[in-house]
């Protein structure tokens, strides 16, 4: 069992088809959701899933809603990211997350590795974005 970062397969496609608005006004729901070091998740996994969902005090299944960041471009690249994403006052294990589209199926767009469980004991479980930029955006299109 594991969780292999990737970008999901049938989101590629969903770009496509133009099923995912990452406007920050108007666009889609997108939600966060915590998972164990017990999870199989990959480029495979389409949508979210309750297995092996991480649990926890102040953690509700299907995680947390995000914040989106509008869509830009620089160069060449195109991108979008979210405002950092706390879970506050928990205890928790996580060992690594699904961000997903709560407006449409519960479709997966990414799952991402923490490198090892993290844990937060009565306090804030954050989830730090990287820049929005072309080079570290959580969502580039190069």
């Amino acid at each position: 069992m594991a969780i292999t970062q990737s970008m999901a397969t049938s989101f590629k496609k969903e770009l496509l088809e133009g099923k995912h608005n990452f406007l920050a006004s108007g666009g889609n729901s997108f939600k966060l959701a915590l998972y164990t070091s017990s999870a199989t998740m990959g480029a495979a996994t389409t949508a979210f899933v309750t297995t092996n969902q991480a649990s926890g005090t102040n953690y509700t299944s299907g995680g947390n809603a995000l914040t989106n960041v509008n869509p830009s471009s620089s160069g060449t690249t195109a991108f979008t990211d979210f405002a950092d994403l706390t879970f506050g006052t928990c205890t928790i294990t996580a060992r690594g997350c699904m961000i997903y589209n709560d407006t449409n199926a519960d479709r997966n767009v990414a799952v991402f590795d923490f490198g090892g469980d993290k844990t937060s004991t009565a306090g804030s479980f954050t989830i730090t974005f990287p820049t929005a930029d072309a080079s570290n955006a959580i969502i580039r299109i190069a």
